[in-house]
């Protein structure tokens, strides 16, 4: 009888849509000017519910910053990079 050798491979992918949406401005926590997101448009650009979103954003990992009128923008370098882990097998809590 013949061995057979099942191989699995497992793929993600994400797609970042960007438009008006976004801005560029200086993200302190990166050292560099960054494309930034407004908190409000976080769902369009991914599937991220709002309890993801809060706790990434109480976590040092994901960066933002309030513009003068008050509106939170996260840094979109940093939110790549923590989906990215998500996408690697981290297990998350909620």
């Amino acid at each position: 009888m013949a061995k057979r050798i099942r191989i699995t491979m497992q793929t993600d992918s994400l797609m970042v849509l960007r438009g008006r949406q976004s801005r560029w401005s200086w993200c302190a926590q990166c050292g560099a000017d960054a494309e930034m997101i407004s908190l409000n448009d976080v769902g369009v650009v991914s599937n991220l519910t709002p309890a993801e979103v809060q706790t990434w954003m109480e976590s040092a990992e994901m960066h933002s910053t309030k513009t003068a009128e008050g509106a939170t923008l996260i840094c979109l370098n940093s939110m790549l990079k923590r989906v990215h882990r998500r996408g690697e097998g981290e297990q998350t809590v909620g």
